[in-house]
Parts: C-alpha cells; structure tokens; sequence
C-alpha cells in the first residue's frame, strides 16, 4: 500500500518538475517571452518568476529523489516471493504422519492370474514379430522403378 502511494508521488512529482522546467527560459534566449514572462509587469516582477521558479523547481527536485530513495529502500527489503514448489515441500514435512490400517489393503497375488495374461502377451509378441518380419521382406522386394517419381 505505502509502495503505490509512493510510486504515485514520485509519477507526479515527476509531471511537476518537467512542467516546471518548460516554463522557465533560458538566460540567452528569449523564448519564454512568448507566454508573456518577459514583461515587467509581472506577479513576481522583472527577475522574481525566475528566481521562484528556479527555487520550486529545486524543492521538487529534491522531494523527487528523496522519494526515489526511500522507494528503492522499500523495493529492496521486499519479502521474496516463495516457490510453489517450496511451500508444498515445507507444507508436506509439516504434516503429521498417519498409519494407514493394513487390513484395508488388499492382498496381492504374485503368481499370474488365471486369465492367462502370459499366453496373451506371448501372441501379441509372435504377431508383432511377424509383422515386422512382413515389413521387412516388402521393403526388400522395392526396386528404384516402383517407386513413382
């Protein structure tokens, strides 16, 4: 909250001091005299905008560094952003173990079952293999002339 406020202050600051600085006239040319400052007859007087703009101007310039700095200070002592993975690693050393109850886990069987799954992958293997014995030979069989061009 106190970041964005700050980094508000410091866009308009900013704004301010890039008004202020294209209001002002330089000493040799008289561009300024076109929005009317060269009279002498002036609010601030013949030399008084000048000097007032100058000294605003400094003020502004200063608020806006010192906010800069104290807007790098916050930036730098931020909190880093965890991981996800890392959270769900603490997360999970953090839970408590629980023993799960062994009688409702089934019991399984080591030998094959009667379906006879074994025989099954078998022929699957036999046809399999005589596919690509298949593939091979016609492979084998093309001559430069089948193929079309």
């Amino acid at each position: 909250m106190l970041y964005s406020i700050l980094v508000a202050i410091d866009v308009l600051l900013a704004i301010a001091i890039i008004v202020l600085v294209l209001i002002q006239h330089g000493k040799g040319a008289d561009a300024g005299a076109a929005f009317g400052s060269g009279a002498s007859g002036t609010v601030f007087g013949a030399q008084g905008s000048a000097s007032f703009l100058t000294k605003v101007t400094t003020v502004l310039a200063v608020l806006f560094f010192i906010n800069s700095l104290w807007l790098a200070h916050l930036a730098s002592n931020r909190p880093v952003a965890e991981s996800v993975i890392d959270a769900v690693e603490e997360t999970a050393t953090q839970l408590p173990e629980t023993d799960i109850p062994t009688s409702d886990v089934p019991d399984v069987d080591e030998t094959p079952n009667e379906t006879g799954t074994e025989d099954s992958l078998g022929e699957l293997q036999n046809s399999l293999e005589s596919v690509k014995d298949e593939a091979e030979n016609t492979f084998n069989e093309v001559t430069p002339d089948d193929v079309p061009e």
